[in-house]
């Protein structure tokens, strides 16, 4: 999604929400009826969506979580935070030199553009926060900052690497509790004391205990710090007073137990040091709900108030999770779906404040996350408290988004609550939104119908996603016992699978998209026109010919950087803006998914490594894991709206560690 489309999608307050003025009108509203807007069967159960997933098990999850010392804090990755007490240790830069402009560096984010601002390249990041390791540049100085745990207490370690200025620049350690939870911190002798309710700590520095201050007066900091000349590494440390080579030693153990763990891997090493690197960074404490979370990158939480989780991004982080953590898999999995709405689906988006979409939703890939997830590890509770709220937003889209038995997107602006500021609720725009291909030239001549709110569009991604999503649901409810549902959800997925073979052109040797208002097939290709492969909807044959003649043409899809999300020869390709010719992550796991269902490996071998390679190709330079790239130079750092560290990047590792074998030598 782009910055303009999400920053205008905003709903109001989640108050609203609660009052209960909402759940009375759920499917009531002028316009909801299944008679406009749908073909599909009248008798599709519908169940309220009052029961959220929260199982015991689930909240001693979240408990195990949040508990220890992370980078939970969302606005800075130098913040050091204990869990559950809030108590955080900042790490800033005062950069002393004669100019203009900031003299401090409070707080750092990855890939923050703003002029002047910082630049981090994030090294390792333990699942648990047990190692971190980063690299800084501001105002001509460059720093590394590690952090590692040493039993329960925390150690960080600082160290100056290089400067343009003569004059050295001061490093600041200042401590506090967040998020107005209650505590006090005072300075003793040489070091802090932070009391909470039921725990006492001592933070220690190893640098020199200057209580005049006299050089460091002028900070912009309320509470105790220190602060010293930044011309020699910098130790502090929690719990007990330690020297630096004691905190050195302890940074060199847990830096070797990590490095032991990624060389462990074998040939995954390298793909499983990017995902436990991107989702360790990415991964954040939200103290509205007290939850441990994973956003799609820390820039977009601030933007949008504190935390942000949009639907699809977040099942593929669950998925990238699922690797090596299973608490932090399952945790983003039911926390997404634990934001459904009152119609009973997931949103396309929920924000701080409880905001969310309410007039729409977002691809459907939250079963085939479940399944993939209870295959790896097995936990029949997690599957119970997943499938009720799976299976109310499978219904909600027959119910709202079948036109003439086809699928397609819509925007329902009718739902309450509703932002009067955002324009794109109730149009055509809100409609291409819900599809997360925000801007795609698939939707260029598509006709919105006000009165029913969807597109008159046969979305051919759409079908392939919600028949996969049918079947896996079908399967996680033969696994529970439910029968009924399993029948229930055979039959949809054999509905939308015949309805979906109409859509396959002999002429183009492809699954095209149909304009239902013309009656015309599109001639946009996009990778979504590959997913029947996902969906096990193509014949043999026609995944051959498919695989042949569009995939490996590099007139359209094949080429140095793939794939593109239209095709090469799309007078739109050239844009390179977003989802008009750009590279995505998601598109390619879920093409690669459906390569796996044929028996075509040179395809899918080399399909995965060119993937693999695009993505090393800026991880290796800066540690970037971008939102898109450019599918003519391979770069995510030609155009801003390309975030420098958006999880669902690793997407492109992911493939080929899927390719290895999941990650088995």
């Amino acid at each position: 999604m782009n910055d303009a489309s999400k920053f205008t999608a905003i709903a109001l307050s989640v108050i609203l929400f609660w009052s209960g003025q909402l759940v009375a009108q759920a499917d009531q509203a002028p316009g909801s009826n299944e008679s406009t807007k749908s073909t599909a069967p009248s008798a599709v159960p519908h169940d309220s969506p009052s029961e959220q997933p929260e199982s015991i098990e689930y909240r001693q999850l979240q408990k195990r979580l949040a508990q220890g010392w992370n980078t939970w804090d969302v606005n800075s990755v130098t913040t050091y935070v204990l869990l559950p007490a809030g108590l955080a240790i900042h790490v800033g830069l005062e950069h002393n030199a004669t100019s203009w402009g900031n003299h401090f560096l409070p707080d750092a984010l990855i890939g923050r553009l703003t002029p002047g601002s910082e630049q981090v390249i994030p090294g390792p990041h333990t699942w648990d926060g047990s190692y971190t390791e980063a690299r800084l540049s501001w105002k001509g100085h460059t720093w590394e900052l590690q952090s590692a745990h040493a039993g329960k207490d925390l150690v960080l370690l600082a160290r100056p690497l290089t400067s343009t200025s003569f004059l050295p620049p001061t490093i600041v350690f200042s401590v506090n509790y967040l998020w107005n939870l209650p505590g006090i911190v005072r300075r003793d002798a040489g070091h802090f004391l932070a009391q909470g309710p039921s725990t006492a700590i001592s933070v220690y520095c190893t640098c020199k205990d200057d209580r005049s201050g006299v050089p460091h007066r002028n900070l912009p900091i309320t509470g105790p710090y220190f602060a010293v000349d930044f011309r020699e590494p910098v130790g502090i440390s929690t719990g007990g007073r330690r020297t630096l080579a004691e905190i050195e030693a302890i940074i060199d153990r847990q830096q070797k137990l990590y490095r032991g763990s990624i060389t462990a891997a074998g040939e995954s090493g390298s793909i499983l040091d990017a995902i436990e690197t991107t989702i360790g960074w990415d991964t954040i404490f939200d103290p509205e709900d007290r939850r441990v979370i994973s956003p799609v990158s820390r820039v977009w939480c601030v933007q949008w108030g504190g935390w942000v989780l949009f639907d699809w991004d977040t099942f593929f982080a669950a998925t990238m999770a699922g690797i090596a953590d299973k608490d932090v898999a399952y945790a983003n999995t039911i926390e997404i779906l634990r934001e459904e709405t009152p119609q009973g689906f997931v949103p396309n988006y929920a924000r701080a404040g409880g905001w969310k979409s309410f007039d729409r939703s977002e691809p459907p890939v939250g079963a085939i996350t479940v399944l993939g997830l209870y295959k790896r590890f097995h936990d029949r509770w997690f599957l119970e408290d997943t499938f009720k709220p799976l299976l109310r937003w499978n219904r909600w889209w027959v119910r709202h988004r079948d036109i003439q038995g086809y699928l397609t997107w819509g925007s329902d602006g009718e739902n309450l609550p509703r932002d009067p500021g955002d324009r794109s609720i109730g149009t055509r725009l809100g409609a291409i939104l819900e599809s997360g291909l925000d801007n795609s030239p698939m939707y260029d001549d598509a006709v919105y119908d006000p009165e029913t709110h969807i597109l008159e569009f046969a979305d051919v991604g759409l079908m392939s996603l919600y028949i996969a999503d049918c079947d896996a649901l079908a399967s996680i409810a033969d696994t529970l016992g439910r029968g009924e549902a399993a029948s229930e959800l055979r039959d949809r997925s054999s509905r939308y699978r015949a309805k979906l073979a109409t859509l396959w052109n002999d002429d183009a040797g492809i699954y095209l998209n149909k304009d239902l208002h013309t009656g015309k097939f599109s001639t946009h290709l996009s990778p979504t026109n590959f997913y029947p492969l996902l969906a096990h909807v193509a014949t043999p044959e026609q995944a051959r010919i498919m695989i042949e003649r569009h995939l490996l043409n590099p007139d359209e899809f094949w080429g140095q950087w793939v794939i593109p999300s239209v095709a090469r020869n799309d007078p739109a390709f050239h844009d390179q803006d977003y989802w008009r010719g750009r590279i995505w992550g998601p598109m390619n796991y879920l093409i690669y998914l459906g390569l796996r269902n044929y028996d075509d490996g040179e395809a899918r071998r080399q399909f995965a490594q060119k993937s693999f390679d695009l993505f090393l190709k800026e991880w290796k330079e800066q540690g970037h894991v971008h939102e898109n790239y450019n599918a003519i130079s391979g770069s995510g750092d030609d155009v801003p709206n390309s975030d420098r560290f958006y999880h669902w990047g690793a997407l492109l590792g992911y493939v080929e560690y899927l390719e290895q074998g999941e990650g088995k030598n």
